[in-house]
């Protein structure tokens, strides 16, 4: 069993407009947008980052949003929830928020003890709160939620399988441990972790697959302090029989990508270097930053891309 994970570092997904995903994540949620950047592979496209102060690793919710996207088809084989953790007794505040701004999808329910306020995103993203009344994480003190009821960072994703025996069987390689079971669903935690420590299976045997579009999400990631301790997991996953790839230069983390058997995509990224390497914490997100391959973009991604607030 592997000791060098320690939670969940950030969720991908994709989005159908830029402007609408930057409002929700920074005016709705209250969250910092700690970097603007584009897509790798589609530099015509945005690549959002929004969490704390620093964008710690388990705050982190990233996005591409593609313009005329499709709209994603809910199913298995996907991150089907992904939760946020807000201090005990704060659900009011944010089912009032919530409802008084549009939000779609508002329903409370308790699942493992954990009381809970299930929410959509702009696209139908799949989210829910948490009270958790242990987490001592800071939130980001400079947005448009009280300190008090502030979002502290992930709390958890919860994955839709047809079968969730073997993506189990992964995640206790990686270092996770069965901690309880509700139903079809069971929830695994590594010990010691950064917070965002948990990952819920749900079984769906009778359910059709997801299909990737607006809304989905594209990828989990998984943290690791560094490069070493991540081609540790790396060596230990490719020996196991999993198809692992090259690291890649992310410019804010190194990223190794693997399928798993229930077919969500996972990542495993480094701590290092973090979102200010090119930045001041500041001034975080403010200013278009380009990978170096595609530098010589600017001047026309500066015209074509979508213009956001803030």
């Amino acid at each position: 069993m592997l000791d060098q994970i320690k939670g969940l570092h950030h969720v991908t997904s994709m989005a159908s407009d830029a402007r609408q995903n930057n409002a929700f994540f920074t005016g709705t949620l209250g969250l910092r947008r700690v970097k603007k950047t584009v897509n790798f592979d589609a530099p015509d496209v945005y690549h959002l980052y929004y969490g704390d102060e620093v964008g710690t690793p388990g705050s982190v919710m990233t996005y591409f949003p593609f313009p005329n996207i499709g709209k994603g088809r809910h199913g298995v084989g996907e991150v089907g929830t992904t939760v946020y953790s807000v201090p005990e007794g704060t659900l009011a505040y944010w089912e009032k928020r919530f409802a008084d701004g549009g939000v779609a999808g508002l329903s409370r329910e308790e699942t493992f003890g954990e009381k809970r306020l299930a929410f959509a995103g702009p696209d139908g993203d799949g989210f829910a709160l948490v009270e958790e009344k242990s987490d001592r994480r800071a939130p980001w003190l400079k947005g448009s939620v009280p300190a008090d009821e502030a979002i502290r960072g992930f709390h958890s994703v919860s994955l839709r399988l047809k079968d969730g025996g073997a993506t189990e069987e992964l995640l206790k390689f990686m270092g996770y441990e069965e901690v309880d079971a509700s139903g079809n669903v069971k929830r695994l935690a590594v010990r010691n972790g950064n917070g965002a420590d948990v990952v819920d299976i749900e079984s769906l045997p009778g359910a059709g697959f997801a299909n990737l579009g607006a809304g989905s999400v594209h990828h989990v990631a998984f943290a690791v302090e560094n490069r070493a301790k991540q081609l540790e997991v790396r060596k230990a996953l490719m020996d196991t029989g999993y198809q692992v790839t090259p690291v890649i230069d992310r410019d804010y983390f190194w990223a190794i990508y693997f399928r798993t058997p229930g077919g969500v995509l996972f990542e495993v990224a480094t701590n290092e270097p973090g979102f200010d390497r090119d930045e001041d914490t500041a001034h975080l997100g403010e200013a278009l930053k380009l990978p170096s391959q595609h530098q010589h973009l600017r001047p026309y991604l500066e015209q074509h891309l979508q213009k956001l607030e803030g």
